[in-house]
């Protein structure tokens, strides 16, 4: 094994060891060792909210490859309120603002709830990238009786909860109500109450229905005065000690978290330690996604990509990898991401079938692993058909009709498959799709330099003029030669541009496929602006 090189070599395997070694210490039990996940359940789950729980069963194959057992929790918060209308949902929900997600009709009548709308769509993703989760909904949870026991600690510790949060974090309101929301018993919504006493012998809080700012909006109390009992009626504690009462009541040793709830994690850490007497669990803390923009991707504004969008257009794989390449940093990600990383798994895995090398061993581990992870541990036994992304998208906006044997026929003809006999058909298919929903050339990064673009822009212009060459290969190695530029440079250049690859099928007939004006403007685009 390579200096420096645990496990398979990725931040998964050394975060695992982390834990592990942190479990040793702690003197727990390592039969089982659970992994946690919130699930979201008020807002559109994307992206980023899928990542929290791959991430999170990444460390949980870790383990297990490591010879522990594991198991992931994927715990949706559907207790909690509603305090926005998500982008796109009718403003009818504005009337459930402040009650339960759980409560509230599914919109569209498909699901039980508005809350297991969200958490159906979240777990849809993860069943279709095959994570295996045990799911815990909160409002069976609190419904239960399961958190009685932390509620009514964290309860009869209100007083020196309410100073540690106002000393750690800043906010003071706990000092004045307690880490309680009860759902109102008349008018049914959670953040209007204000708990302001625990009868801790009868395990019975007293709470206020009053006016509330939920999000930006004020909501209006019904006035109720009432008493609510925690192994009964409905409610939830705060986010602020929530996180710690899970982590008990399900012996959870793993979660990472955002950025966003840092505070949040802060203070239940403290309350899991000092209160409930459970050492918090090993935690790590990702960035945000970002979308194209450079802001947060943001449920209720609607700025978000879906797993099913996704799926749409690349594979599971694609997505894994995007998850797994890397934990730490802020990142844009858009739809836009899927033909290089789509190309980049075909990379990963010639290296993991050794057909290529990255020239350092302690790198060509990593890759590997992080293969071996995009594939869930579960690598296929041979590679798959390796067909550029753009190349595919390019020539399903040529072919529409009986379109699947006309691009596998294009490939045979110019040279990428040798046959017929591989079954690309899905690939085609993902490809198709994007084709159809975006119809410009991808615009992708290419190494051209103030000469190449001079190269370029002649070639261009040839391709669009009235008389324009009768053999493009021929043109290629014309302009090339008499701009005394090596034409393997002119070459990768325009696969660069083209396809945004170092290389590919031979151009001349693609280019007559695609379009001859259609390139020569695509070329013209990119480097007229580099030319003096």
């Amino acid at each position: 094994m390579a200096s420096g090189v645990v496990g398979r070599g990725t931040w998964i395997d050394k975060l695992a060891g982390e834990l592990v070694r942190r479990e040793k210490r702690l003197g727990r039990s390592l039969g089982l060792i659970r992994v946690e996940s919130g699930l979201g359940a008020s807002g559109i789950p994307h992206i980023g909210s899928l990542g929290d729980a791959v991430r999170a069963y990444g460390v949980k194959l870790s383990l297990e490859d490591q010879g522990y057992g594991s198991e992931l929790v994927a715990y949706a918060d559907d207790m909690d309120g509603l305090r926005k209308i998500p982008h796109g949902f009718p403003d009818s929900l504005a009337k459930y603002l402040a009650e339960p997600v759980s409560a509230i009709p599914d919109p569209y009548g498909v699901y039980e709830s508005y809350g297991a709308r969200m958490s159906g769509l979240l777990l849809e993703g993860l069943d279709n990238l095959g994570i295996r989760y045990k799911f815990q909904s909160a409002k069976q949870a609190y419904g239960s009786g399961l958190f009685q026991r932390q509620i009514h600690a964290i309860l009869c510790s209100s007083a020196s909860i309410g100073q540690k949060i106002s000393e750690m974090v800043g906010q003071d309101k706990f000092r004045n109500i307690l880490p309680y929301f009860a759902v109102c018993e008349k008018c049914g919504r959670l953040y209007t109450t204000r708990s302001t006493e625990y009868i801790s012998d009868e395990r019975v809080v007293v709470y206020h229905c009053g006016d509330a700012t939920v999000g930006t909006t004020l909501v209006a109390g019904c006035g109720h005065n009432g008493h609510s009992k925690i192994s009964r009626d409905p409610g939830k504690l705060a986010w602020k000690v929530e996180f710690a009462a899970r982590w008990q009541a399900l012996d959870i040793r793993f979660e990472a978290y955002g950025k966003d709830i840092m505070d949040s994690v802060r203070v239940n850490d403290w309350i899991s330690d000092n209160v409930l007497d459970f050492p918090h669990p090993h935690h790590i803390r990702y960035e945000m996604f970002l979308d194209r923009g450079g802001k947060k991707i943001s449920k209720s504004s609607g700025n978000v990509v879906t797993p099913q969008q996704w799926l749409r257009y690349g594979t599971p794989e694609s997505i894994l990898l995007l998850l797994y390449k890397r934990i730490s940093g802020a990142r844009s990600v858009g739809l836009e991401d899927i033909p290089s990383l789509m190309d980049e798994y075909n990379y990963l895995e010639d290296i993991y079938f050794k057909v290529r090398a990255t020239g350092s061993r302690e790198k060509d581990i990593r890759y590997r692993g992080l293969y071996q992870y995009a594939n869930l541990l579960r690598p296929p036994k041979t590679p798959g058909p390796h067909i550029g992304y753009r190349l595919l998208v390019e020539l399903c906006r040529i072919f529409y009709e009986e379109r699947r044997s006309r691009v596998t026929s294009k490939l045979i003809d110019y040279g990428v498959l040798q046959d017929d006999s591989t079954d690309i058909g899905y690939l085609i298919d993902l490809a198709g799709n994007y084709a159809d929903d975006f119809d410009k050339l991808q615009k992708t990064e290419a190494d051209i330099d103030g000469e190449m673009a001079a190269v370029l822009a002649s070639f261009a212009d040839l391709l669009m003029a009235a008389d324009d060459p009768a053999d493009i290969q021929s043109a290629i190695f014309d302009v090339a030669r008499s701009s005394d530029v090596p034409p393997r440079r002119v070459f990768r250049a325009l696969y660069q541009i083209i396809l945004g690859t170092d290389r590919g099928p031979r151009l001349g007939p693609f280019i007559e496929d695609v379009g001859r004006h259609r390139v020569g403007r695509l070329i013209l685009d990119r480097v007229s602006s580099m030319i003096d």
